[in-house]
């Protein structure tokens, strides 16, 4: 991860265009209501944004509801330490498990994740009526335990 940091943002508005230029579906209107916990950006050495994370709140589990890296700095271990700084940050907070819809599955495989049902996990799904839904994304619910 040369030349990246990872450092809390209180700027989650800084985020959104770039989790929406990495194709991350994004809504205003959420169904349920979703606190944010913390937000993580990652900057270049210039201080351009590169990638982020959110953990949030929603129906009293902790779910990522954002975590992208840009094109150029994937596949350094960047994803990883951004899926690190959420996960140690929801043991701080006494959370067991942690709850997401994930666009590329197989990154968060290799971190514990396990594909589990719908119905399963918190009420989250504004993406099954994003247009990319079942044509250029099949997401998957997932969830990893870490207690």
């Amino acid at each position: 991860m040369k030349d990246l940091k990872i450092a809390e943002t209180k700027d989650y508005d800084r985020l959104v265009p770039m989790f929406i230029a990495n194709r991350l579906e994004f809504s205003e209107d959420e169904p349920v209501p979703t606190d944010i916990v913390k937000c993580w950006q990652l900057t270049d050495e210039a201080g351009n944004l590169q990638g982020g994370a959110v953990l949030a709140l929603r129906e009293g589990e902790f779910i990522v509801d954002g975590i992208a890296v840009n094109e150029p700095y994937r596949k350094t271990g960047a994803g990883a330490e951004l899926l690190d700084c959420i996960t140690d940050e929801t043991l701080k907070r006494g959370g067991s498990s942690i709850f997401l819809v994930a666009r590329a599955p197989g990154f968060f495989r290799k971190s514990g994740f396990v594909t589990i049902e719908r119905d399963e996990a918190p009420q989250f799904f504004e993406c099954f009526t994003c247009p990319q839904y079942g044509t250029e994304c099949r997401p998957e619910v997932m969830r990893l335990d870490i207690k």
